[in-house]
């Protein structure tokens, strides 16, 4: 058997880097316990914060808010009465989900359900809200301003009495003896006054104290706000999905069915904002013409009894007839222009106002102006409600208001100048009418003039009354914009915390820690581990070794590891994987030190103190005289005597025959009792210079001599980079084994010992990997086994 004793030769110079993927996971599954222990913590954390999160509910509303086609705010068969813009209200869809999530309204609702006074119980491993069917009684703190924050603690510890105590005020803790009360009684107390009533649920007992807190009414608001989620169902559709998170689900439902009461609420108001507005003036404008059709009537009256005018119509019929019609187109217009300039008065004085949608003038663009011109006021005066006159919607929509009453005043300039020269041309119809009247009296003149002036009023006031009668009804079959498809609803069971999401995320960090580690690890370990950190050698390699004891840390570690080296664990028919290694290293160094026949004369040193050549060489050797071959080793390691142990340390060695205080070989000779075929030359004295020792003539004398006796002798030297013995030594060696401990070495060192092999400074230099633990041993992170091939490779 001649196995491939060339490091990496049947390796490819470009090894897969799935080969590291594969070492690493190996590595992985070398420490197991690492990652069973991390699943363990990380899925106990995972469980303690599960119990300790306060589980969070959700509820589910769904409201359709009505097309602006049919959002009139009256039925269809008031249809007409739309003529003023009365009652009608186009629908932004996305302003009104907006307006649903306005702080202003979530105020409202607090205010409405009492929100601001929470309720808490504690639990073990969070606090428990109380709220409606759970919670026993109301605490009402009368003197306890909307921004204030108050806590205390409530007791119940018998029928009807109520203890209070551990108050704080602004976050300011009182130090004040408990307060003991009864129900429905006003108690002065270090918060202000309390009233604590029994709610419907209250059974006489409650054995846990409740947790009171007063919260400011913005700073509830906002935590609902927050949890509220405004969505469209269906893109092609008007419903309106409402989503509110709460630690109560109770609660939630209250507050999303409240909510959309208040929605209608303020919606009606807005609406009827208008109608107010045109009510207001059609009132003001009643009191003025009354008045005036008062003082004509009065006019008229006074007049035909002072001078007994007779009736001179049906006298002068003919000539009245074109003056009667030209009246009647001069009233027509005459209305119009007072209207006209009504509002140009109105549109003049700056401010924001409702106008009249339907004043009576012949002009379809201008009543289409001033009704847009209405529903951006309206618009404004909704969001400046809601927010301020620095938002930037409410100053888009001054700008187009702005721009709007430009557009409204120079229409009704051209408006008030048609109907002028449209009235001064009848006025000059009427007056070649009076001119023919010649023989009609003064009188008839004058009452005709009153009497038209007469019928304005009338007509006018009559208009007046009809409109007035109009806005009343609109006011009066305003409805809702919007419907309640869905009530509140949703799962019993709490949607956060996501066990499934936070266990996987538990897994995770379970899985990623450890494999962190074990990268930086990796990454931080300089040492050589396996024989992939030797493939940048070219020194032929004879073999590893894996490690012969199992791996401790600390005082035991190296206790274990110094009875170890001590040991011979090479053993006769043994089948085990430390003698098959010591096995495959005999052979190949039996084919490597070629024909049988001559001594072979081997030295074995390494880089560092500890990495078991001493071991090595017992073992090694033991293997080859188990095989029959007779073996001689040489304890030249004269500062430590490692390999004389074996032996028990004899106190006359090498030493002494090389300080000529012993001339017979056999006197320093000794017999290993396990083996006939393997005898041990031990240091003997520990001489204070060892270098100068082994200059002496006497060392290539013995070792002559000692060739016809032995097939084989093994020279147990010191490290390399210690002394430099092993360079004095060589020169009697045929060859040299050098020894790498894995773990030990650092990989830096690498590029020295290579130096070694490139230079020539110790003779047919060979490698001996040793120390390989079952999870780095062979080519990659995996149990132990013999990856050395067969093909020999190029020579080096």
């Amino acid at each position: 058997m001649a196995e491939d004793y060339y490091y990496g030769q049947d390796q490819d110079k470009n090894e897969n880097q799935s080969l590291n993927i594969q070492d690493f996971l190996y590595l992985c599954a070398a420490k197991w316990y690492w990652f069973l222990i991390s699943f363990i913590v990380m899925l106990g954390l995972a469980c303690l914060y599960i119990l300790c999160s306060q589980p969070v509910y959700t509820r589910q509303a769904s409201i359709l808010i009505k097309d602006e086609d049919n959002n009139s705010s009256i039925s269809s068969q008031f249809g007409q009465f739309s003529s003023m813009g009365i009652g009608k209200s186009n629908t932004n869809l996305y302003n009104e989900m907006i307006t649903l999530k306005s702080p202003t309204y979530m105020e409202e609702v607090v205010r409405e359900l009492h929100l601001d006074m929470q309720y808490a119980v504690k639990g073990t491993f969070h606090d428990n809200i109380l709220y409606g069917r759970t919670l026993p009684v109301n605490v009402i703190l009368p003197d306890a301003g909307e921004e204030q924050s108050v806590d205390f603690t409530l007791e119940l510890p018998s029928s009807g009495v109520v203890k209070l105590s551990n108050f704080v005020v602004n976050g300011v803790e009182k130090q004040v003896q408990p307060v003991t009360m009864r129900f429905g009684t006003i108690t002065k107390t270090p918060v202000g006054n309390v009233i604590v009533n029994p709610t419907s649920y209250y059974v006489g007992k409650y054995n846990s104290p409740i947790e009171v807190s007063h919260r400011s009414v913005k700073a509830v608001a906002g935590a609902l706000d927050h949890g509220l989620k405004v969505e469209l169902n269906d893109d092609n559709s008007s419903v309106v999905d409402l989503t509110l998170n709460d630690e109560n689900p109770f609660r939630a439902e209250d507050v999303l069915n409240r909510l959309y009461v208040v929605y209608n609420q303020k919606w009606v108001e807005d609406i009827n904002q208008q109608a107010i507005s045109t009510s207001q003036f059609i009132d003001q404008e009643l009191r003025a013409i009354e008045a005036e059709l008062s003082n004509v009537d009065e006019d008229i009256s006074s007049y035909k009894s002072k001078n007994m005018v007779p009736d001179v119509a049906a006298n002068a019929a003919l000539n009245l007839n074109k003056a009667d019609q030209t009246s009647q187109q001069l009233l027509e217009f005459e209305n119009q222009l007072y209207m006209a300039k009504y509002i140009r008065k109105q549109m003049s004085e700056g401010a924001y106002k409702i106008l009249p949608a339907n004043t009576g003038i012949d002009n379809t663009v201008l009543a289409q102006q001033i009704g847009g011109y209405n529903e951006k006021v309206l618009q404004r005066n909704n969001l400046v409600a809601n927010s301020s006159t620095s938002n930037p919607l409410v100053v888009d929509l001054d700008q187009s208001l702005q721009a709007m009453k430009v557009s409204i005043m120079t229409s009704i300039n051209t408006v008030i100048a048609t109907l002028t020269d449209k009235i001064n041309g009848l006025q000059g119809s009427e007056s070649e009418a009076r001119e023919q009247i010649a023989t009609n009296p003064t009188q008839a003149k004058y009452l005709l003039s009153v009497e038209r002036q007469q019928k304005v009023k009338e007509e006018l006031y009559t208009f007046l009354l009809q409109k007035r009668e109009e806005n009343q009804l609109s006011k009066a079959f305003t409805a809702y914009n919007t419907k309640m498809l869905n009530p509140p609803s949703g799962k019993n069971t709490p949607t956060k915390p996501v066990k499934s999401t936070i266990f996987l995320i538990a897994v995770f960090i379970a899985l990623l820690i450890p494999t962190l580690v074990l990268l930086i690890i990796n990454n931080l370990d300089t040492a050589v581990r396996t024989r992939k950190d030797l493939k940048a050698l070219t020194i032929p390699f004879i073999g590893e070794l894996p490690l012969s004891y199992k791996r401790h840390t600390g005082l035991l570690s190296f206790l274990n590891k110094r009875n170890d080296v001590r040991r011979i664990v090479v053993k006769e028919q043994s089948r085990n994987e430390i003698n098959e290694a010591f096995r495959v290293v005999r052979t190949n160094l039996e084919f490597i030190s070629g024909k049988a026949g001559r001594t072979k004369t081997i030295m074995f040193t390494s880089a560092n103190a500890g990495s078991g050549k001493t071991f090595i060489t017992m073992n090694l050797a033991t293997s080859f005289a188990i095989k029959g071959k007779r073996v001689l080793i040489v304890d030249l390691d004269m500062r430590k005597a490692s390999l004389s142990t074996f032996v028990d340390s004899p106190k006359v060695g090498i030493s002494d025959y090389l300080n000529e205080r012993v001339d017979n070989i056999d006197a320093i000779l000794v017999k290993e009792k396990t083996h006939v075929n393997l005898d041990i030359i031990p240091v003997g004295t520990i001489p204070p210079n060892p270098t100068e020792l082994l200059f002496s003539e006497r060392l290539p004398g013995l070792l002559n001599k000692m060739h016809d006796k032995y097939d084989y002798i093994f020279i147990d030297c010191p490290p390399v980079e210690i002394v430099a013995d092993a360079s004095i030594v060589n020169k009697f060696c045929d060859m040299t084994v050098f020894v790498i401990r894995s773990g030990l070495l650092d990989r830096g060192a690498l590029p020295d010992i290579e130096k070694y092999y490139v230079e020539k400074r110790y003779g047919n230099m060979v490698v001996i990997f040793n120390g390989t633990t079952p999870q780095v041993s062979g080519y990659g992170y995996h149990k132990y086994g013999y990856s050395y091939g067969y093909g020999y490779g190029n020579k080096h």
